[in-house]
């Protein structure tokens, strides 16, 4: 079965509607901050999987809108991205940065070693790497074809999408978790028992909270994202094949920066952070519901019980990282619980589903000013450098 574009727009609606219920009925999920869309999201792929296991059915959404909001998404991060704010991340930024190519090399170390233990080759391992899982579907694919061409390995393609899905709901689930663990040992408790959210809303820390908007100013904000997106594209298509090559939605995010520094500058207009907000995180959860209802788990089934193992390990992994490193390099203290819970998000999955990690726990103890500026601009750009100089080493090592 295939849904168009407001097939598929209805249907995530829906789905971000059952996220909302069912985190808010279910116990289990509130307290280990599972993202509403990963809840929704996932609940209706198990339940795709199971119509596609008894009946043979397979369901295909429209990819356009999913796309178009991952990209909203980034632009609406670079417009929120003040100067005097990102002068901020300062010394942090470069720590998390660091942090961040440290674990995609041990990554691929993890990955490449347990998979000659358990009889694989190495470069399934790779794959099963940050290939998929820092690199997710899109660097999945792109690298599945190389790695065919130089090694002569058959299903490459394949594996790619299906440890990439793994990554995704895997990022989604763990991250919670992980800062529920950190927050009990640091007997941090629920803001709202606190302070009732006393401090101001940042960027993107509570998507349900009062804003103050208008038609004009979300017209105005509209009429930024989409010059992101049309000059983001041009730029991505203009350059590609050539050595500045970059994902789409990181020129997004870069016109967006330049859009939000040069217009405060020049003038007196004030970019209204309201709507950018509110506009980001439609299109963040939107993303998320359209990415994990479309996830084909029957991809899974076709994992190798090797693989699998490599995947398992891989998991725990990041747990073990992002508890004994990342929490204790960036300081031990609330705000790292936050970063450490999104840098699960993004190791395992994606940027976005580090953002939804995050909110996830923001919304219930409090602000967490660092770990959104942090994490954000760090997974949308310097991720995807990082991992693709440290696949190309390992690539050439294993070749």
């Amino acid at each position: 079965m295939t849904f168009g574009l407001f097939e598929t727009l209805a249907f995530a609606c829906l789905v971000l509607l059952l996220g909302f219920f069912i985190v808010k009925h279910v116990s289990f999920f509130r307290n280990y901050n599972i993202p509403e869309p990963v809840v929704g999201g996932f609940f209706i792929a198990v339940i795709l999987y199971v119509l596609n296991y008894t009946t043979g059915l397979s369901f295909a959404f429209e990819g356009t809108l999913q796309s178009t909001m991952m990209l909203i998404f980034f632009a609406s991060i670079g417009l929120s991205a003040d100067f005097e704010k990102l002068k901020k991340g300062g010394k942090p930024l470069m720590i998390f940065i660091i942090l961040t190519g440290s674990f995609i090399m041990v990554q691929n170390i993890a990955g490449v070693s347990i998979a000659s233990l358990v009889g694989l080759n190495p470069v399934y391992g790779l794959i099963a790497g940050s290939i998929t899982l820092t690199g997710g579907h899109g660097t999945g694919a792109a690298w599945a074809e190389n790695l065919t061409d130089t090694f002569q390995i058959s299903g490459a393609l394949e594996l790619a999408m299906a440890c990439a899905t793994y990554g995704l709901v895997m990022g989604g689930v763990i991250g919670g978790p992980v800062a529920k663990f950190l927050l009990k040992r640091k007997q941090i408790k629920p803001a709202k028992e606190i302070e009732a959210h006393a401090q101001p809303v940042e960027m993107f820390e509570n998507p349900i909270s009062n804003r103050r908007i208008n038609v004009r100013n979300m017209i105005e904000t509209l009429t930024m994202l989409a010059i992101c997106l049309a000059v983001g594209q041009l730029l991505y298509e203009s350059l590609t094949d050539t050595w500045f090559e970059l994902p789409n939605f990181v020129w997004c995010l870069f016109i967006g920066v330049i859009i939000r520094n040069t217009i405060t500058r020049v003038s007196d207009y004030i970019v209204n952070d309201h709507a950018v907000d509110v506009l980001g995180n439609t299109g963040l959860y939107l993303f998320l519901a359209v990415a994990l209802m479309s996830l084909q788990l029957w991809q899974l089934q076709g994992l190798a019980s090797q693989v699998l193992i490599v995947l398992v390990l891989q998991t725990v992994l990041m747990i073990l990282f992002a508890i004994f490193i990342t929490y204790r390099v960036m300081g031990s203290d609330y705000d790292a619980i936050v970063l450490s819970a999104g840098h699960c998000g993004f190791g395992l999955g994606a940027t976005p589903t580090a953002v939804a990690n995050m909110q996830a726990i923001t919304d219930k103890y409090g602000a967490s000013h660092k770990a959104f500026l942090i994490v954000p601009m760090v997974g949308a750009f310097f991720v995807d450098i990082l991992n693709n100089v440290c696949i190309k080493l390992f690539v050439s090592y294993l070749g």
